[in-house]
């Protein structure tokens, strides 16, 4: 018998034709500028003017426009009928973040931060402030509540100074609220150290512990 052979396969010579076309030069953009980011929309932010700070705000606007409008490259103005300080970016606006740290810089002011400690905020990226009320941390009523805002205060301010030295923050304690502006290990050291005076630590107990706790601090950096 004769063997039947399978066809043998035909093998077909592929040529790879390689087109060598030169890819175009890379776009060289120019960075976007803060008010190209948003589309060209201006961004906008509004800060509230308590009462109690109206007159302060007076005295202090041209301390608070300058490095706004100069350095910030920000709009501001008051609005008097809505009672609000409005900001708003420009098209020479450097960074669109200037805006919030403008907003945060205009609102530690409203909450009784001096202009010279709250300048700090636009000029450094790890500030914070901080606030809560004394009824946060325990109930208190009546003389008792007195008492511990004057344990927080100290004679003269005396307590509240030393806390704000050592912990390198600075303290408003307006009626029953708290704010601390610094940085975010700071304030958790002054935070802590306030709340011990309000639970009813005597103060030596506090500035000991306190001691202890920023020779700590001094020792990490």
């Amino acid at each position: 018998m004769q063997s039947i052979k399978a066809p043998a396969s035909m093998e077909v010579d592929t040529c790879e034709h390689k087109s060598q076309v030169a890819l175009p030069a890379k776009p060289n953009f120019e960075p976007l500028k803060a008010h190209e980011m948003s589309d060209g929309r201006v961004q906008f932010r509004k800060v509230s003017v308590p009462p109690h700070r109206y007159s302060p705000l007076k005295k202090a606007w041209m301390e608070i426009y300058t490095p706004i409008y100069e350095q910030m490259k920000i709009d501001v103005r008051m609005n008097l009928k809505a009672r609000k300080v409005e900001l708003k970016t420009r098209s020479d606006t450097p960074d669109i973040s200037n805006l919030q740290k403008c907003a945060d810089f205009v609102h530690a002011f409203m909450l009784g931060f001096d202009v010279i400690d709250a300048i700090a905020l636009l000029r450094l990226d790890e500030l914070y402030v901080e606030s809560f009320e004394i009824k946060d941390v325990k109930t208190l009523r009546g003389e008792h509540l007195s008492r511990a805002i004057g344990r927080l205060s100290g004679k003269g301010g005396k307590t509240k100074f030393a806390i704000e030295n050592a912990t390198k923050t600075r303290i408003v304690i307006a009626d029953t609220k708290i704010h601390i502006l610094g940085s975010f290990q700071n304030i958790k050291v002054a935070r802590d150290s306030l709340c011990s005076l309000i639970l009813g630590s005597p103060a030596g107990k506090v500035y000991s512990k306190l001691r202890q706790v920023t020779a700590r601090l001094a020792e990490r950096f």
